[in-house]
């Protein structure tokens, strides 16, 4: 089997979008929820978003580029330049028939649906844009990414709500192992802090209503936890075969080593209680990477401050590794900081899982201040932690009952 590591990372969220100042506010543990600023918020109930910090458009996309874009094609491109150049991969030096694309968005263009709709209600049909279609559909920025920088290879986007990114860096996986391509950038950009998804998701009763405090609304694992916050952004990863990496001198974060992926085949929205379809998944990650339970050192957690959610994945963390075992991992949820980025979460949460690994520091999960009896496990609360990781997981579980699971590993 081909081993597959990861060279290069871009990150764009709403704690940072360049990958030094998204990691130094992590392991700071920098909220980046506000109040929305980019509509009028009055009449929702819902007034908090983790709204995307430091983007310069200007410097990832030309201007009359942009307006033929929705803005999470905008955010896309610019994590997967970002990841080119961390990774200093030279395109004029690779066969571009072996450099692929799988980059996914949960919801794709909401912000052009929302404005074509009042668009035509107000207007008529002949003022809705020619654009309209490629800019909203959820694989335009896996195509504009190949376009961007000549890669040939496979290129697709897998849409799996929360688990979108997760089943496309699995899906590159995949494809490099069997070797079909040499790199691929992958991962899930999202950009969906607008009216219709605050509406949306609030009338859901999905989102914490914290307002009066937001960078206290993200509070996974936490008992007064109300609901996530909504935010956007992108992750995507470079990921290669371990040799090809070697022969150009790569830096070199971590391998992937494997994953899992289930389906609770329960709920459209609700995870199943047992937590059973998230426990399976990280089995089988762990297995697919040959490796045993008692090699995890940390978990990326899905963590994403429902009621529901965190105490269903700490139960599937007991289910996996056992009482014992569980209560000596590390987990945290970056989402306590970033809030929910929907299908580009589990984008960024690699990036974090990679970064711990390379990094020796794992990230807390802040807003830990009430204990919560059905969620009583190391959530490295408050604070991070110095310390080795050989092995992480990220966990991504998606209304529809997806769950995905990547397998991190050190090089050996």
């Amino acid at each position: 089997m081909r081993r597959v590591v990861i060279t290069g990372i871009g990150v764009v969220s709403p704690v940072g979008s360049d990958l030094e100042t998204f990691w130094n506010n992590l392991i700071s543990g920098v909220s980046g929820i506000g109040l929305i600023k980019r509509f009028d918020t009055r009449d929702f109930g819902v007034k908090i978003g983790g709204e995307v910090i430091g983007f310069d458009v200007d410097a990832y996309v030309p201007k009359k580029e942009q307006r033929r874009m929705d803005v999470y094609a905008h955010y896309g491109l610019a994590a997967a330049q970002m990841a080119v150049e961390n990774a200093g991969l030279d395109m004029n030096a690779e066969d571009p028939e072996r450099v692929g694309v799988v980059v996914g968005s949960g919801i794709g263009g909401l912000q052009t649906l929302q404005a074509q709709h009042t668009a035509l209600v107000e207007k008529g049909p002949s003022r809705c844009s020619p654009f309209m279609i490629p800019q909203m559909i959820s694989n335009m920025a896996a195509g504009l990414i190949a376009i961007r920088h000549n890669m040939k290879g496979p290129n697709y986007a897998a849409v799996s709500a929360c688990a979108t990114a997760a089943h496309c860096i699995g899906d590159a996986l995949r494809i490099v192992q069997r070797g079909d391509a040499d790199a691929m950038l992958a991962g899930g950009a999202e950009a969906s802090v607008c009216e219709l998804a605050v509406a949306g998701f609030g009338n859901m009763k999905a989102l914490s209503t914290r307002n009066e405090e937001p960078e206290k609304a993200s509070r996974p694992f936490d008992a007064e936890r109300d609901g996530f916050v909504v935010a956007e952004g992108a992750g995507v990863l470079l990921i290669e075969e371990l040799e090809h990496a070697r022969r150009r001198n790569a830096h070199v974060y971590c391998e992937i080593g494997g994953m899992g992926l289930t389906c609770d085949a329960y709920h459209m929205t609700a995870p199943v209680e047992s937590g059973e379809g998230a426990a399976r998944a990280m089995k089988l990650a762990v297995e697919d990477a040959g490796l045993n339970p008692d090699d995890v050192d940390y978990i990326n957690a899905h963590g994403t401050s429902t009621p529901l959610n965190d105490k269903t994945e700490t139960k599937a963390v007991k289910s996996t590794f056992g009482k014992e075992k569980a209560r000596k991992i590390m987990i945290s949820s970056s989402k306590s900081m970033t809030g929910h980025l929907l299908g580009a979460a589990a984008g960024i949460e690699s990036a974090v899982c990679a970064l711990a690994i390379e990094r020796g520091v794992v990230p807390p999960t802040i807003n830990q201040e009430v204990p919560d009896p059905e969620c009583d496990l190391d959530y490295v609360p408050n604070t991070a932690r110095e310390t080795k990781v050989h092995v992480a997981l990220n966990n991504s579980l998606g209304f529809g009952g997806h769950n995905a699971c990547l397998l991190f590993k050190s090089v050996g």
